[in-house]
């Protein structure tokens, strides 16, 4: 199949802004939960109507300080119920919000808020106001910081703003108007600001809410925790359809997760594919203390995989589980699955994921657990989703249908090609950029390479750009090894390589959470470092029953032939990730380019 489309379910009228659904939501269900935030280490509820309560203040502070419609304000923090707050009261106010990561440098804070050229910016912390006053001689067009603990002048300074200046200032937002600019993680060169409309982000979670994630969105209920960065257009799409739909929200960081999912107790979860195999890589680490644990764990991991592939035999009408594996299903249910589920809050019935595969035995094994991962694809430029797995129509290795509104093509080089509302109008400032991944007839060209399958669910194979061309002619797409390869409870990072070689090799790095059980099962001192392990034998013939276990998804053509383990990992901090955590090749290939060369000597 070349190309599927999914009718709309949801229009939006030209009249309409994000900051609607505060409103409505306050007059139809005043005392509805709207979110949870954490104060003093306790849960508090956020009614629908205390939540407009808090963003009409804080929009009129917003527009006595000067901030016309159009406007953009940049907001520098992590994930947090104060971005929430803020993201809606700069929409209430006409503004524009410009995220910026929390951990981003002096340098791409210089050029956000340059770029973009915000009059203002919100700072969750004295660190990031130092980030920013380091660069402010540069930022002509910077006006004003406010630092998100200390709102209050601001909204003191909002009184003067009478409840209908507050109301036209609102009314005035069209849903062609912006409502964001985000910008992309820059994997190479300078960052490009994606512009989206009020109604780009509408119409992608309304659709989805209402259509394709409708069991998840509509289960009166529901709920979810945050702690994905807020800057990312992912979890930004999540945050409008929860708000939009009725879902109780959330926000907590990393740090905070394991105790906060644990009194939280959410119904779904937004999170990436190194998300699900961290915990599938503890739960392994956990069972290994001992050996009847560890028959006992591998003895479920198998059976919860064979009986979700038996689920998806019954949809084929092919039978079932059986009773046999049925009997077993149940008795690791109260062994492992339920401590699994518990680990999570106990409540989660499914999980969204994105950004990268999450691979085909993980997405079975966590469907036997009993959390379905539904897997999605979508870029910024799509106002993040484009297709998404249904929980009535989940093919385990794809990323799902097109959500209603959306048509995705294959194009003849295998790119997929990508229509609908919402498609973003192009990048800010940026025509050139615009003009290549838009083309006439209003397809975005996502750089992507996938196919579709009889029914219409689409399958990544790679990124464009990324092919690696063998000496030999041999087209490498080194997604599909890396994906494999980093399931591995050992293996933190991996970049393959092979362009122009003779073959195709790997760059791999070790999980530093990992490693101290590895050394303690294999002998190794406990001080023992990557750096001094990295040629140990014992570690090398780990790491290649990985590469094995990677290279059974490919050709022997496209097999990796050597490795070489490296002293350091791949981070943010380091450069060689991008907030998202995609990898930065050109730096990875820049910083070792000793140990490439290794490879091939």
């Amino acid at each position: 199949m070349r190309e599927y489309s999914t009718p709309a379910l949801a229009d939006i009228p030209a009249k309409a802004s994000l900051a609607d659904v505060v409103f409505r939501r306050a007059e139809e269900e005043p005392e509805a939960v709207m979110m949870r935030r954490k104060v003093a280490g306790d849960w508090v509820d956020v009614t629908c109507r205390g939540f407009r309560d808090e963003v009409v203040p804080l929009a009129k502070g917003l527009i006595a300080a000067g901030i016309a419609p159009g406007d953009r304000v940049a907001l520098m923090s992590r994930t947090r119920y104060e971005w929430t707050l803020i993201d809606y009261a700069i929409w209430s106010a006409g503004a524009v919000t410009v995220p910026i990561y929390e951990t981003s440098s002096a340098e791409q804070v210089e050029w956000i808020i340059g770029n973009s050229g915000a009059r203002a910016v919100f700072a969750e912390t004295a660190g990031h106001e130092a980030t920013i006053g380091s660069v402010r001689a540069q930022l002509p067009d910077l006006e004003t910081v406010w630092r998100i603990d200390a709102l209050r002048p601001l909204t003191e300074g909002g009184e003067a703003i009478g409840d209908d200046e507050a109301g036209q200032r609102r009314a005035s937002v069209s849903s062609g108007d912006l409502a964001t600019i985000i910008y992309t993680s820059g994997t190479t060169g300078r960052p490009k600001g994606c512009r989206l409309t009020h109604a780009n982000l509408l119409a992608d979670t309304r659709n989805a809410t209402e259509g394709a994630l409708t069991e998840i969105f509509d289960m009166g209920a529901g709920s979810t925790l945050l702690f994905l960065p807020l800057a990312h257009s992912f979890a930004r799409v999540i945050q409008v359809g929860c708000l939009g739909s009725g879902v109780v929200l959330g926000h907590t960081s990393i740090a905070d997760l394991v105790p906060d999912l644990a009194s939280f107790q959410p119904t779904f979860l937004l999170a990436v594919p190194r998300v699900f195999e961290k915990v599938y890589n503890t739960a392994v680490q956990q069972a290994s203390e001992s050996p009847v644990k560890s028959r006992i764990f591998r003895a479920a991991t198998e059976t919860a995989v064979q009986y979700s592939q038996a689920l998806d035999a019954a949809a084929r009408g092919e039978g079932g589980p059986g009773l046999a594996l049925g009997l077993r299903h149940g008795l690791f249910d109260r062994l492992v699955y339920g401590k699994l589920r518990a680990a999570v809050g106990g409540q989660v019935k499914f999980a969204v994921s994105g950004g990268a595969a999450l691979g085909e035995r993980l997405g079975h094994f966590f469907r036997g657990v009993g959390i379905t991962v539904l897997e999605g694809y979508g870029m910024t430029e799509l106002a993040a989703a484009l297709t998404v797995n249904r929980p009535s129509r989940n093919k385990i290795g794809t990323v799902g249908l097109p959500i209603p509104s959306a048509s995705v093509r294959i194009a003849g080089d295998g790119e997929v090609l990508a229509r609908g509302p919402m498609v973003f109008p192009g990048y800010w400032l940026n025509d050139a950029a615009t003009a290549e991944i838009l083309d006439g007839d209003g397809w975005l060209h996502t750089g992507d390479i996938g196919s579709l399958d009889d029914e219409g669910f689409l399958r990544i194979t790679g990124r464009k750009k990324e092919l690696i061309v063998t000496a030999g002619g041999k087209n490498v797409s080194p997604a599909v090894l890396e994906d494999r390869l980093r399931a591995h409870p050992l293996v933190s990072q991996c970049m393959v390589v092979g362009d122009n070689r003779p073959y195709v090799a790997a760059l791999v790095t070790i999980d530093e959470e990992m490693l101290p059980h590895w050394k303690q099962q294999h002998g190794k001192a406990g001080d023992a470092t990557i750096a001094s392990l990295r040629d140990d034998p014992d570690l090398l013939a780990e790491i290649q029953q990985a590469v094995d276990d990677a290279n059974k998804a490919v050709s022997r053509a496209e097999a990796i032939r050597r490795f070489r383990v490296l002293a350091i990992d791949f981070t943010e901090a380091g450069g060689q990730l991008t907030p998202s955590l995609k990898l930065r090749r050109s730096v990875v290939a820049k910083e070792c380019a000793a140990d490439i060369e290794t490879l091939y000597s």
